[in-house]
């Protein structure tokens, strides 16, 4: 399928807007899907922009449609440090006479990207969008991880319509159903009702209050290495650092957090796509937002241009293996360390009813604290989780 009937072309007027005065600029040295010029071949292009002008759904959020050309704008200005990485801006999505069709046009644009292996970069747009990004997934019949970074769950009302405020509800509830873990970074207690927080342990989902976070911003690339898809709501920004939204707060993630977590995110070999979501140009202050989410993708592309495949499987020799005896427990709780990343996994591969079903979830990742806490003859809490969701 030609993907470009879903796309409208960078205009000419805006790029000749975008203060492009270095080659070296991102803006100069990427490929962008112009006005004027053919749609590209995607043949070897590994990471690829795509804005989306789509609000319909959005949650008392009118204005976040013009969100992705002043990101962008923002983001060409920048300078480009991969030059082993080939980027392209495909351009936005065309917003449909429905927004279903909307949904429809990003589908088919995201299912063509993964099919070359190119991982979007998603600039919105409302949050809902991580909806029929999700539903790609349904087409590779593998179970998927989605990490928020929010200051809410956006689980809804009962009854209430898919909207940016309970597009989780309806990924949950979607049959035939794909997702194996949900990972909340940041929710805020005072936006969220406690029978809420109660469902998320139910249904065995990771969730972590921004103060645990904030206290040690690092114990979240562990929690970003396990995400398929990660979607990021701009509120979850305190207002000085993005104060481009309707719903702000005076509390939240800084700019630098942001940084480090999407480096975090770009580093994951498993994360196949990224969105970033809720900013309202209309509430900013002198660009700070989109500089802020510009900066972001900065890092986010940083982390994707030092990944390594430090993955484990079976038969991989990489990774030293520690095995964990504890009182009560009748198996050995077994770490794998990768030799040169450093990084640290928790092998459930023993315990999985079904190994063809769940073989990208045998390997949990955790920290090297994590297997300090195991020496101490205390369990962690991740091991436990997963476990039940493997059983």
């Amino acid at each position: 399928m030609e993907i470009n009937v879903f796309l409208n072309y960078i205009k000419q007027d805006f790029l000749d807007s975008c203060n492009l005065y270095h080659q070296n600029q991102i803006g100069n040295s990427i490929t962008i899907y112009k006005e004027g010029e053919d749609f590209p071949e995607l043949d070897d292009y590994q990471l690829a922009i795509v804005g989306v002008e789509e609000e319909r759904n959005s949650f008392d959020n009118e204005g976040c449609k013009d969100a992705p050309n002043v990101i962008r704008k923002s983001l060409y200005q920048l300078f480009n440090h991969w030059n082993d990485l080939k980027i392209i801006d495909l351009g936005n999505i065309k917003t449909g006479y429905e927004i279903e069709d909307t949904y429809f046009a990003l589908n088919k644009v995201f299912m063509t990207l993964m099919k070359y292996r190119i991982v979007p970069i998603i600039i919105g747009g409302s949050q809902d969008l991580t909806y029929p990004i999700y539903q790609v997934y349904e087409n590779t019949g593998k179970l998927v991880n989605i990490t928020s970074i929010d200051s809410r769950f956006d689980i809804g009302q009962d009854n209430e319509k898919l909207n940016s405020n309970s597009y989780l509800s309806y990924i949950i509830l979607h049959q035939p159903n794909f997702l194996f873990n949900y990972t909340n970074i940041g929710y805020q207690s005072y936006y969220v009702d406690k029978q809420s927080v109660d469902l998320m342990k139910n249904l065995l989902f990771d969730t972590h209050r921004i103060g645990n976070i904030k206290n040690n911003i690092e114990s979240t690339e562990s929690l970003l290495r396990n995400a398929d898809i990660v979607t990021i709501d701009t509120s979850a920004f305190r207002a000085c650092d993005a104060p481009g939204i309707k719903h702000n707060s005076p509390n939240g993630f800084s700019s630098e957090d942001g940084c480090k977590m999407t480096r975090y995110a770009g580093l994951n070999p498993k994360l196949t796509s990224i969105g970033f979501f809720e900013y309202n140009p209309s509430y900013d202050i002198n660009y700070i937002t989109a500089n802020t989410l510009s900066q972001m993708i900065w890092y986010f592309i940083e982390g994707f241009s030092l990944r390594i495949n430090d993955f484990p499987t079976i038969d991989s020799k990489d990774f030293k293996r520690y095995n964990v005896k504890l009182e009560d427990v009748n198996d050995d709780i077994v770490f794998l360390c990768h030799k040169v990343s450093g990084k640290w996994w928790m092998d459930l591969s023993f315990k999985s009813k079904d190994r063809e079903k769940y073989e990208r979830h045998h390997y949990i990742p955790c920290s090297r604290e994590d297997y300090e806490t195991t020496m101490e003859n205390e369990l962690p809490d991740k091991w436990w989780q997963f476990y039940q969701k493997l059983m």
